[in-house]
C-alpha cells in the first residue's frame, strides 16, 4: 500500500461542465475551498463558470478540442494555483493517463489511483479479472482483437441478440445491440466513432444481450489506510438507449442477505485492484437473485445523490477528505439506510421522436421549489444555450421520502412544478413512468419503458375547445400588460376589442402542437379566468383550477395535461404564403456535424436506406430515405457543422 497523501488541499479545479461542476464546488465551497472551473469557448457564459470564484477558458467548441485536453487542463490548473483537480464524471474522468498527469504535476487527483482506472477503467480487462477471482460473468468476448471477423465470430458463437460496448465508455456513449449478424458490421463501426469522439478510445467488447435483467449497482468508498465498504445499492433499471433515465435507492425487493452478497463482492474487486476514493460496481440481477458483475465505474456516478438522501453523506466531501489522507469516518456496520430516494434525469430531447436530442435557448426554466426531501442538482438556468456539443442532460431532480411511495408522490409533484420552455425535453415523459402503475408497484427491468411505450408516450389528442378558449384568454391578458409599457394610460395599452357602439370582439388566430385555430372572443373577457403574474386561475362549476402561463416574447408558455405547451399569435396570410416546403427535403432534426454521406447524387435508394449521419451531443443519428427514389441533390459535406432544419439531402420520387 502507497504511503497516505496528506497534502493540504485549498482550491479545487472542476474539469467538467454543466451539473456536476456545480455539484462539485457547492460541497466544495462548504468545506471553505476556492472554485476553479474550466469551459470551452462555447460554454464563456455557461452555469458553471458563472457559479465558480475563478474561470480558465479552455478554446474550441468540441470536446475534443477543450474538456479532453489533458496539457490545457494542466496548464489551467497551475495557471490559477489549483491544488487538486476533481474530474466529475464523462470526458477524462475514467482515464488513466490524465490522472498520472495530475500527479506528476504535483497536483491532488480527486479520484482513484492511475492503476485502479487501469484495471477497471477497461471493460475488457476488468471482466477478466472478475473472471479469475471467480466473480459470475454474462457471456461475451473481452479480447484485443478489434476487426469486424472476430466480432462476428464472437457474436455466432455468444448467440443473437448481442451488445456492442466501448470498452473505456459509459452513458450508453458507443453502445448497440445487434439483432441480426447482417447488421453487426455497421453497428460495429458506428460504435466505434462514437467511442473515438467520446472517449478518444475506440476498443469494442461483446457480449451476451440478457433479456428482462436488473441493472443494480453497489456504491463503494475506499480511503488510502485499506479500509473499503459498500454505501448500499441502487437500482438504476429504467433506461432509454441503454442510458440510465430513473435511479433508486435501495433497490426494491433486494433481501438483505442478497445486498449483502452484492456488497461483499464489490467490496473485494475494489480491495482488489488497491482502489481509493468513489467508486461503483454494477451487477445484471435476474428474477432467480443471480447477478453478474457488468463493469466498475472509476468515478463518481451521476446518480450519486439517491445514496446521499438515504445515506444523510456527502460523497463529494469523503472524497476530497480521502484525498488528503483522511480515514473513512464509519465502519460498514454504521453505514445508514434511511428511508427510499428516486432520482429524475431530465434531458433536452424529443421522446416522441425516438428521444432525439434538442437544441435551443432555455425561454423557460424553473426549477421545483425547495423542501424536505426536495433537491435538484442542475447546470443551466434561464436564457442558456443548450448546444449540440455535449450531453443533453439538463439536471436530475431528486427525491427522498421515509418509504417508496412517500418519495415517488414527492417526486410527481416536483414534476409537476417545474417548468422548462424553448425546446423539448423528457419532463413529461420522466411524470408519464413514476405515475405508471408498474412503477408504482416496483415492476423494474431494463425492458421497462418499450414494455409500457404506449402508456409512456401515448399518441397526441387533438387540442380541444376548452383549451382553445383558455389559451385566447390567457393570450390576450398577457399582451394587455405587454403592450405600451412606456404609456399605461395610452387607449392603445390593451387589446380590449372595445368598439364604441358596438358589441365586444376579439379575434385571435393561434397556434400550438401543430395546429392553427381561430378563436373568438366575445362579451366582457371571462370572469372565470384571470392571469396574475405567471399564474392562471379557471373557475368552473364552482371548482377553481390553476395552471401556469408564462409569456416570452410573443410566446405563452401554457400549462396543459402536464405539458407546457408554447402557444403563439400567427398571421393567417403569411401563413398561408409560408406553408410551401420543398417536395423531398430530408432536413437536419437538430444542430450537429455531418459524419458520414453514404449518398451520391443520381444514386436510387429504398425506403430506410442511411444516407447521411449526422453527431450530436456525442452520438450519431442516421438520416433515412422516407420513401424509394433517387438522390437529386446533396446539401451538405463531411465535416461540415448544420443547422436544424436545414435540408440536408433532397429526394426525387422517380428516377432522373
Amino acid at each position: 500500500m502507497s504511503r497516505p497523501n496528506t497534502s493540504v488541499l485549498t482550491s479545487v479545479l472542476v474539469a467538467n461542465r454543466g451539473e456536476i461542476a456545480c455539484r462539485v464546488m457547492r460541497t466544495a465551497k462548504a468545506l471553505g475551498l476556492t472554485t476553479i472551473a474550466v469551459h470551452s469557448a462555447t460554454d464563456r457564459n455557461a452555469r458553471h463558470v458563472r457559479e465558480a470564484d475563478v474561470a480558465v477558458d479552455l478554446g474550441g467548441s468540441k470536446a475534443a478540442d477543450s474538456y479532453l485536453q489533458i496539457d490545457k487542463l494542466i496548464a489551467a490548473a497551475k495557471s490559477s494555483g489549483a491544488s487538486a483537480i476533481h474530474p466529475g464524471y464523462g470526458f477524462l474522468s475514467e482515464n488513466a493517463g490524465f490522472a498520472r498527469a495530475v500527479e506528476q504535476a504535483g497536483l491532488i487527483f480527486l479520484g482513484p489511483p492511475a492503476s485502479a482506472i487501469d484495471a477497471m477503467g477497461s471493460k475488457s480487462a476488468a471482466k477478466s479479472l472478475m473472471e479469475t477471482a471467480g466473480v459470475p460473468l454474462v457471456p461475451g468476448y473481452h479480447g484485443e482483437a478489434q476487426d469486424a471477423a472476430t466480432f462476428r465470430e464472437a457474436a455466432a458463437r455468444i448467440g443473437y441478440p448481442v451488445l456492442l460496448k466501448a470498452t473505456a465508455g459509459g452513458g450508453g456513449k458507443g453502445m448497440k445491440v445487434v439483432e441480426r449478424d447482417e447488421d453487426l458490421a455497421d453497428a460495429l463501426a458506428s460504435a466505434q466513432r462514437e467511442a473515438q469522439s467520446s472517449f478518444g478510445d475506440s476498443r469494442m467488447l461483446v457480449e451476451k444481450y440478457v433479456l428482462k435483467p436488473r441493472h443494480v449497482e453497489i456504491q463503494v468508498f475506499a480511503d488510502q489506510h485499506g479500509h473499503c465498504l459498500y454505501l448500499n445499492e441502487r437500482d438504476c433499471s429504467i433506461q432509454r438507449r441503454h442510458q440510465k433515465v430513473v435511479e433508486e435507492a435501495p433497490a426494491p425487493g433486494l433481501s438483505p442477505q442478497l445486498r449483502s452478497a452484492m456488497g461483499e463482492a464489490a467490496v473485494r474487486a475494489a480491495q482488489a485492484i488497491g482502489y481509493v476514493g468513489a467508486g461503483t460496481v454494477e451487477f445484471l440481477l435476474d428474477a432467480r437473485g443471480e447477478f453478474f458483475f457488468m463493469e466498475m465505474n472509476t468515478r463518481l456516478q451521476v446518480e450519486h445523490p439517491v445514496t446521499e438522501a438515504i445515506t444523510g453523506l456527502d460523497l463529494v466531501a469523503w472524497q476530497i477528505r480521502v484525498a488528503q489522507g483522511e480515514a473513512l469516518p464509519i465502519t460498514q456496520e454504521q453505514v445508514p439506510l434511511l428511508g427510499h430516494a428516486i432520482e429524475v434525469r431530465l434531458y433536452a430531447e424529443d421522446p416522441a421522436n425516438d428521444f432525439l436530442p434538442a437544441t435551443g435557448t432555455l425561454e423557460i426554466y424553473r426549477e421545483s421549489a425547495p423542501g424536505i426531501g426536495r433537491r435538484v442538482d442542475s447546470g443551466v438556468s434561464e436564457g442558456d444555450e443548450v448546444s449540440a456539443f455535449y450531453d443533453p442532460m439538463l439536471g436530475k431532480l431528486i427525491a427522498w421520502g421515509e418509504d417508496r411511495e412517500q418519495a415517488r408522490l414527492r417526486l410527481l409533484s416536483m414534476l409537476d412544478e417545474f417548468a422548462v420552455g424553448g425546446l423539448r425535453t423528457n419532463l413529461a415523459f420522466l411524470r408519464q413512468i413514476i405515475a405508471h402503475p408498474a412503477f408504482a408497484d416496483a415492476e423494474l427491468d431494463t425492458g421497462f419503458i418499450p414494455r409500457y411505450q404506449a402508456d409512456l408516450l401515448p399518441e397526441p389528442e387533438p387540442l380541444c375547445e376548452a383549451f382553445w378558449q383558455m389559451a385566447a384568454q390567457a393570450y390576450r391578458q398577457s399582451t394587455a400588460a405587454n403592450v405600451r409599457r412606456d404609456d399605461p394610460h395610452s387607449p392603445w395599452t390593451g387589446i380590449s376589442g372595445l368598439r364604441i357602439g358596438l358589441p365586444y370582439e376579439v379575434d385571435l388566430h393561434l397556434s400550438c402542437a401543430g395546429e392553427t385555430r381561430k378563436v373568438q372572443l366575445r362579451g366582457n373577457p371571462s370572469p372565470g379566468v384571470t392571469l396574475q403574474g405567471d399564474q392562471l386561475t379557471v373557475d368552473h362549476d364552482g371548482v377553481r383550477h390553476r395552471t401556469q402561463a408564462i409569456r416570452r416574447g410573443d410566446t405563452l408558455y401554457l400549462r396543459w395535461k402536464g405539458n407546457l405547451l408554447p402557444v403563439k399569435r400567427v398571421d393567417p396570410i403569411a401563413a398561408a404564403e409560408a406553408s410551401h416546403t420543398q417536395q423531398g427535403g430530408l432536413c437536419a432534426p437538430m444542430n450537429g456535424s455531418i459524419v458520414r454521406v453514404l449518398v451520391e447524387v443520381g444514386q436510387q435508394v429504398e425506403a430506410g436506406t442511411p444516407l447521411v449521419v449526422l453527431e450530436a451531443m456525442k452520438m450519431e443519428h442516421s438520416i433515412r430515405a422516407s420513401q424509394a427514389g433517387t438522390v437529386a441533390a446533396l446539401y451538405c459535406a463531411e465535416g461540415e457543422m448544420v443547422s436544424e432544419g436545414v435540408v440536408l439531402v433532397e429526394l426525387s420520387a422517380q428516377p432522373l
